[in-house]
């Protein structure tokens, strides 16, 4: 028994391995075939004709895309503006952007922004206090206070217009 190898998990019989220079798929890949990145590259790529207003013009299929998307951002879809959004922060990296470029408030936003957090408190609390009557809600806590005002924050500073 010293001679031959055991058979078990990893050790298949010596019959059934696969011979030197042969591999399982025999015949692999054909040549000149294309992953999907690829085929989506190059089909994106191709030009259309596309109507606009009285003239036609040839454009490439990925910038009809994107052409349509705005369209429809732009008419209040709310779909295509979260699609565009997300598309817009991973391609143009906007989230890194704003990550790195956390600039402090100038004197003057902070304090528009504290008069904004205060009179939207002030907001909630009426409310609140005049729906407390019947007993259906009740005046918003600090943390939830808090909170509002870090996401006032962050918005204001990742807002595109100011950079």
């Amino acid at each position: 028994m010293g001679d031959e190898q055991q058979v078990g998990y990893g050790n298949p019989p010596k019959g059934s391995r696969f011979k030197k220079g042969q591999s399982g798929n025999r015949r692999g890949r054909p040549k000149g075939s294309k992953n999907l990145k690829t085929d989506l590259t190059e089909e994106l790529q191709t030009e259309i004709k596309v109507r606009e207003g009285p003239r036609a013009i040839k454009i490439s299929k990925q910038r009809a895309i994107v052409k349509t998307l705005i369209a429809k951002t732009l008419t209040g879809d709310a779909r295509a503006v979260t699609t565009l959004t997300n598309l817009m922060c991973r391609v143009l990296d906007l989230r890194d952007e704003a990550a790195n470029s956390e600039e402090l408030l100038s004197p003057d936003e902070s304090e528009t922004l504290e008069m904004f957090r205060e009179r939207l408190l002030r907001s909630a609390n009426s409310v609140a206090a005049e729906k407390s009557l019947d007993g259906t809600a009740f005046p918003p806590s600090k943390e939830r206070a808090a909170d509002l005002t870090a996401d006032c924050k962050a918005e204001t500073r990742a807002d595109p217009k100011r950079g």
